[in-house]
């Protein structure tokens, strides 16, 4: 019969050991991020997307008439109707309409309806309401994300160069007729493949650190064809980073219509196949 071709890896020699770390520590974040993902209130708990406007209306899986005027909303709920926020009745001491303060741009507030939360949030200067409920289908059927298996190549080393004053940089949104403004605080720059490549990148969700957003060559063919994100740690005294591309995720957009993800911007469309982080959910491959 056939004999198999696979070797198991000698974890005496320090190539080896290396691989093995790499892969590990790669096992342990994308573990981590995976149950991150599949929180009961998560996006992928979100079952509808609702654009407030002047007119009070009532909104599917939301308590209350909601309505938005001079950058205010309202909610207004009637006898049997429940909203809390931080876990306080907002309809306390007979009060029936409660007014918001003012949200800025890609900021939201959450509220809890029984089981399920609301998101109140501004998104492209517009509000958007989001309920979450931790029995909708797409999160209780899913399944994890496929992913390349860690590769060290795609590790590589760059250099942030930092603009002389962040560049507003407005760029699409996976819902049509909406843009996202971010302030871009400078470059990177790396060589893959034997290219030298650039990437504008965004400030990162921690202080210091820095987001880019990217599609490359395998962009609906393996990945996903809009967009992948990366987090970039804070640079070094001498502005060096690491890109590494084994972690590159999809944004919430690759699994539900429900979501404004920005797209990239233009010069971040790389012409090279990263063959690395995160491919084509489950959810989406019939559809590409």
């Amino acid at each position: 019969m056939p004999t198999s071709t696979h070797t198991e890896p000698d974890l005496d020699r320090p190539d080896q050991q290396d691989a093995a770390a790499f892969a590990a520590a790669w096992e342990q974040w994308h573990a981590a991020h995976e149950r991150r993902r599949a929180d009961p209130h998560g996006f992928l708990a979100v079952t509808h997307l609702h654009w407030l406007g002047a007119e009070p209306s009532r909104l599917e899986g939301v308590p209350g008439i909601w309505s938005v005027q001079d950058d205010a909303v309202t909610v207004v709920l009637e006898a049997g109707e429940s909203l809390l926020r931080d876990g306080r009745e907002l309809t306390a001491d007979g009060v029936t309409a409660v007014v918001f303060d003012p949200i800025a741009e890609r900021e939201g507030i959450i509220l809890t309806a029984g089981p399920a939360v609301v998101e109140l949030a501004k998104r492209g200067g517009e509000y958007i309401v989001r309920p979450r409920h931790p029995e909708n289908p797409l999160l209780n059927e899913y399944r994890g994300t496929p992913a390349y298996a860690p590769d060290q190549r795609f590790a590589v080393e760059g250099v942030y160069v930092p603009f002389e004053s962040p560049r507003p940089t407005t760029v699409g949104a996976a819902v049509e007729g909406i843009v996202h403004v971010y302030e871009a605080p400078g470059q990177i720059r790396f060589e893959l493949d034997g290219r030298n490549l650039t990437l504008t990148a965004f400030n990162g969700h921690a202080p210091g650190t820095l987001s880019v957003l990217f599609t490359d060559a395998t962009s609906g063919k393996t990945t996903y064809a809009a967009n992948r994100s990366l987090t970039v740690g804070a640079p070094d005294a001498d502005g060096r980073v690491t890109l590494d591309f084994n972690r590159a995720v999809n944004l919430p957009c690759a699994y539900t219509d429900l979501a404004t993800c920005p797209l990239p911007p233009a010069e971040n469309r790389l012409p090279v196949a990263i063959e690395a982080g995160e491919q084509i959910p489950h959810e989406r491959q019939a559809g590409q």
